[in-house]
């Protein structure tokens, strides 16, 4: 069946659904209510709709295949059933996507990426993979549902079984629902614990309304999504990140291992050598008001920036965000974020803003 014919999908359209640029779609704003699903998520369980996300299946060896060259992470000394965060760079350095790479043999591979970038992504991975290589954009014949919240292990037990338990943030496994084997990880997007279940489009609504029978669980949509992201310091594809901006500058060379060879990485070594001329910040504002996308920063009266997210923080009671700006700055520093009239003081810190998180407990 395909995807935009489920009634899943018809149901999602009446709420807000968008289609998405593979032809895809992409979920509701909110169902409930954006500050009601997040606090749900941050003390219950929330099933998000990530049907929209890419994903392509590569089989070959991760270095014959040229894959170790396109991904920044270190794949030789990944372990089968792992997932590892890391990046898709241009030749200056500049980030082409983020993605999660998991590691389902030796010589397969599963590549999780936005859903913007599934063309561009597609494109990048053809002009560099080997002809020894086999690629398959497998994102319109899957579905892709994420479980979040600190009992969703719980509620996932349910459907899959108790070895959901065995489990470690940031491994996968193949697991029986509704009939079917397919992966389920646990990395998640929101700070809490969380799975990622990947089935086949003629069993996603089957799924979808199987979950939402249990009463701890309820739907929640692309903003609470956005807040419960954004309290922990995780950048956004197009916002906080994008083909001019390095991981360098962003805050995340811990996601580039720089003893292996890789696309951008002689771009990345010669800008470490010169220093960034901007880097990401994080502010907390001393009031309930927050800033949005673009909103300059100032310190001292002088421009020095710009915003790249923001929000209310439902869990901080306050607003928070993120920016890059060209001077150096340290925790504790005061800046000012200005669009026209209106001026929000703020107070740089730390990520993650949210520091209660259950993603990486151990059960």
């Amino acid at each position: 069946m395909n995807l935009l014919e489920t009634p899943l999908i018809a149901e999602h359209r009446k709420l807000g659904a968008r289609l998405g640029p593979f032809g895809g779609w992409l979920m509701p704003i909110q169902y409930s209510g954006i500050i009601a699903e997040h606090e749900w998520t941050r003390k219950n369980v929330s099933l998000f709709d990530t049907c929209h996300m890419g994903r392509f299946i590569l089989k070959g060896q991760y270095d014959r295949s040229g894959l170790d060259k396109i991904v920044t992470v270190n794949l030789s000394n990944m372990p089968i059933r792992r997932c590892r965060y890391g990046f898709m760079l241009n030749e200056s350095g500049g980030i082409i996507d983020d993605l999660v790479t998991y590691k389902i043999k030796d010589d397969e591979w599963l590549l999780v990426v936005n859903a913007a970038r599934i063309a561009a992504d597609e494109a990048h991975l053809r002009k560099h993979l080997s002809v020894d290589s086999k690629l398959e954009n497998a994102s319109a014949r899957s579905g892709k549902l994420d479980l979040q919240g600190p009992f969703s292990k719980d509620v996932l037990a349910g459907i899959a079984g108790s070895r959901i338990s065995s489990l470690k943030y940031y491994t996968f496994g193949f697991f029986t629902i509704l009939g079917e084997e397919n992966i389920i990880s646990r990395t998640g997007y929101t700070g809490e614990l969380g799975y990622e279940i990947y089935i086949s489009n003629g069993k996603v609504v089957e799924l979808w309304d199987t979950l939402l029978k249990d009463v701890r669980v309820k739907p929640a949509g692309l903003g609470a999504r956005d807040t419960l992201r954004l309290e922990m310091g995780y950048g956004l594809y197009g916002q906080d990140i994008n083909a001019s901006i390095t991981p360098l500058e962003a805050g995340l060379e811990k996601f580039l291992d720089l003893d292996k060879d890789f696309i951008g990485k002689g771009a990345i070594l010669e800008k470490k050598k010169k220093g960034g001329s901007r880097q990401m910040v994080y502010f907390l504002t001393d009031s309930r008001r927050a800033p949005r996308h673009n909103y300059k920063i100032f310190r001292d009266n002088k421009e020095i920036g710009i915003v790249t997210s923001g929000s209310f923080s439902p869990s901080l009671s306050c607003g928070i965000g993120t920016g890059y700006v060209k001077e150096p700055l340290k925790k504790g520093d005061k800046i000012v974020l200005c669009e026209g009239a209106i001026e929000i003081n703020a107070t740089l810190t730390d990520k993650p803003f949210y520091k209660h998180g259950t993603a990486q407990r151990r059960w």
